[in-house]
C-alpha cells in the first residue's frame, strides 16, 4: 500500500506541474501577458518583494525560529518560487486588475525558473544541490510545456479552449491525489506541524502579502493583485524542486502545508477585497 502511495505522489507531481503550465498557457494571450508589464516600476516592485524581501523575511525566521532542517529547506525553496497559476483567479474573485495578475504571474514565474537554481545552493550551505539539475527540471517541466501552450493558443485557438479545460482538470485531480497520498505517507510529520512550524508558516503568508501590499503601487486594485501574487508562492515549482532533490519528506510536507493555509487567507482576503 505504502508503495502505491509513493508511486502516486511522484506522477501526480509531474501531472500538477506540467498541467498547471499547459493549463495556463492555453488560457492566455502574448498581449494579456504584455500590457500591464509595461509599467516599469511596478515590474522592479514585484521583482523586489517576490526575490529579495520575502527570502529575506523567511530567512530570517529560519534563524530565530527553533524549526528541524527539513521545515527550514521547505519554506526557503518556498520564498525564491514565485508566479502562482492560481493568482489570476484570486484577482479575478477580488475584482482586482486581472491582466495585471495575469503578466505578473508569469513574469515571476519566468524568472524563478531560471533564479531558483542559481540562488538556492547559496541560502543551503552544505546541502548537495545542482543548480543545473534544478534548473533542467524546471525548464523541460515548467518552461518548455508553457510555451509550447502559449504557440497553440496564438494559432489553434479553438483547440486550446479544449485543450486547457481538460489539463486544468488533469491538474486539479493530481493536486488532490498528491495532498492525500502526501497526508496518508506522512501522517506523524504533519501532527508535528502544530507549534513553531504552523506559526512560521502564517508569519510568511501575512508577511508577504503585507510586503506586497505595500509595494503594490497607489491604485487599490493593483495593491490587491500585489498582496496576493506575493503572498501566494509557486507550489509547483517549490514541490518539483522538493521532490527531486531532496529525501526529507518534511520539506514537501510543509509545502503542501502553506498551499493549505495558504487558500485558507487569500480566499477570504479576495472575497473581503471585491465587498469593498
Amino acid at each position: 500500500m505504502q508503495e502505491i502511495l509513493q508511486i502516486t505522489f511522484k506522477i501526480s507531481v509531474l501531472a500538477f506541474v506540467v498541467g498547471s503550465m499547459l493549463s495556463m498557457g492555453l488560457n492566455l494571450t502574448i498581449k494579456q501577458i504584455a500590457e500591464p508589464l509595461k509599467n516599469t516600476r511596478l515590474v522592479i516592485m514585484a521583482l523586489v518583494a517576490n526575490f529579495i524581501l520575502v527570502p529575506l523575511l523567511v530567512y530570517g525566521l529560519t534563524l530565530v525560529l527553533p524549526l528541524s532542517d527539513g521545515y527550514k529547506t521547505g519554506l526557503i525553496i518556498l520564498s525564491i518560487a514565485a508566479g502562482a497559476p492560481f493568482l489570476p483567479k484570486l484577482a479575478d474573485i477580488a475584482k482586482s486588475n486581472v491582466p495585471f495578475s495575469i503578466g505578473l504571474m508569469l513574469l515571476l514565474m519566468v524568472v524563478t525558473i531560471f533564479y531558483l537554481p542559481m540562488v538556492l545552493p547559496f541560502l543551503l550551505k552544505g546541502a548537495e544541490v545542482s543548480s543545473w539539475d534544478i534548473a533542467q527540471s524546471l525548464i523541460v517541466l515548467m518552461l518548455i510545456p508553457l510555451v509550447i501552450a502559449l504557440a497553440i493558443r496564438a494559432y489553434f485557438e479553438k483547440i486550446a479552449k479544449v485543450l486547457q479545460t481538460i489539463f486544468e482538470k488533469i491538474s486539479n485531480i493530481a493536486l488532490l491525489l498528491l495532498t492525500i497520498s502526501l497526508v496518508i505517507l506522512n501522517a506523524k510529520h504533519l501532527i508535528n506541524m502544530f507549534g513553531y512550524p504552523l506559526i512560521a508558516i502564517l508569519i510568511v503568508l501575512v508577511g508577504a502579502m503585507l510586503i506586497g501590499y505595500f509595494l503594490g503601487g497607489k491604485e487599490k486594485s493593483t495593491r490587491v493583485v500585489m498582496a496576493m501574487g506575493t503572498g501566494q508562492r509557486n507550489i509547483s515549482a517549490a514541490i518539483l524542486v522538493a521532490t527531486q532533490n531532496f529525501k526529507d519528506p518534511e520539506v514537501s510536507i510543509i509545502l503542501v502545508a502553506v498551499a493549505i493555509f495558504g487558500l485558507f487567507i487569500m480566499l477570504p482576503y479576495a472575497k473581503k477585497a471585491a465587498a469593498k
